[in-house]
């Protein structure tokens, strides 16, 4: 085994092995240290030994086929686990006196095999949302990123009847991470149809993914804008337009008239002056159109029936009044 290089010795090795941070080995570049590899050069061709630029031209050659790996993100731990075993295999090598031309080809393609074997990332799905899961690690430059989508979702339509139920689903065709999802929902009223930020307030009583709107009014024509956050994170925005149509519901329509019905017999009251106020005789009602409902005739009855009690109570007490003192 050729013996390591005194102290002196090394900025010369480093000039030697400048290459080796070069991109064409950017895997290798990544999951190991200069350090390391220039004690795996010096282990099998020495410092001064003119086998050591032939060394770090092999050892180059054989990462040069991984350069432009990308990988799961979430699996890079087991790729390091891998070039942290694939360091000390060649230094055992090295000190068995093995040949790095043989050794370099061989631990480059032990690591091709690992890197085939890793979960692949999950494929960007459009049309937005910072999707975690589809992160990639690029050996070329040792960085990570992800889908290249807008954060905003385009606007959805929503159209329902006035006085029915509103519902918006905030959910998105990506996965989330399963801990730390919150949802935040904000509203731009006066009928906008925007994704301008600036535009929309709180709704503080909406919290999850789904928000309801019951009964839906003209009041709430607007966008609805859910936010989905990961540990305070936004993983995306959707918009929701709200377009309320139809007529007032019957009900509504019905209690309309009868407000309206209230307000004539008042104007009725100040058309009779303000010494005295207008008051109808029985006559009166009962010729109004309104009078003889199922409602108020039952009451009349009921009255009719009270009274006619009433008399026979009165004639009975009397005549017991009567007999008794003669």
């Amino acid at each position: 085994m050729a013996r390591l290089a005194p102290a002196r010795a090394v900025p010369s090795a480093l000039l030697a092995l400048a290459v080796l941070r070069a991109p064409a080995g950017a895997c290798l570049l990544c999951f190991t240290t200069f350090a390391e590899r220039l004690r795996i050069c010096q282990m099998f061709a020495g410092v001064d030994s003119p086998e050591l630029r032939k060394c770090e031209e092999v050892f180059t050659a054989a990462f040069r086929g991984l350069s432009d790996m990308e990988i799961n993100y979430e699996e890079r731990s087991h790729l390091h686990d891998a070039f942290t075993q694939m360091t000390l295999s060649l230094q055992e090598m090295a000190a068995a006196q093995g040949s790095f031309e043989v050794a370099f080809p061989d631990a480059a393609e032990k690591i091709r095999k690992v890197i085939m074997q890793l979960k692949e990332a999950q494929a960007c799905i459009p049309p937005c949302g910072l999707q975690e899961v589809s992160r990639r690690f690029r050996c070329r430059g040792c960085y990570s990123s992800v889908c290249d989508l807008p954060l905003d979702c385009p606007v959805q339509d929503v159209t329902v009847a006035r006085g029915d139920q509103a519902m918006f689903s905030c959910v998105v065709n990506f996965q989330l991470p399963e801990k730390e999802i919150t949802y935040s929902w904000k509203f731009a009223g006066g009928g906008l149809r925007t994704q301008d930020v600036s535009y929309f307030r709180e709704m503080p009583r909406a919290r999850g993914y789904l928000a309801r709107i019951r009964p839906a009014q003209p009041r709430h024509r607007g966008t609805f804008s859910c936010a989905i956050l990961h540990d305070q994170r936004p993983l995306a925005r959707l918009y929701f337009f709200l377009n309320v149509t139809g007529p007032p519901p019957r009900g509504e329509t019905e209690l309309q008239l009868q407000f309206r019905e209230v307000l004539r017999w008042a104007g009725r009251d100040e058309d009779a002056g303000a010494g005295e106020a207008w008051r109808p005789s029985w006559g009166e009602l009962l010729a109004s159109p309104e009078a003889l409902t199922p409602g108020n005739l039952l009451l009349l009855a009921a009255v009719a029936a009270l009274a006619s009690a009433s008399a026979t109570l009165w004639a009975w007490m009397f005549f017991q009044w009567y007999f008794s003192g003669n």
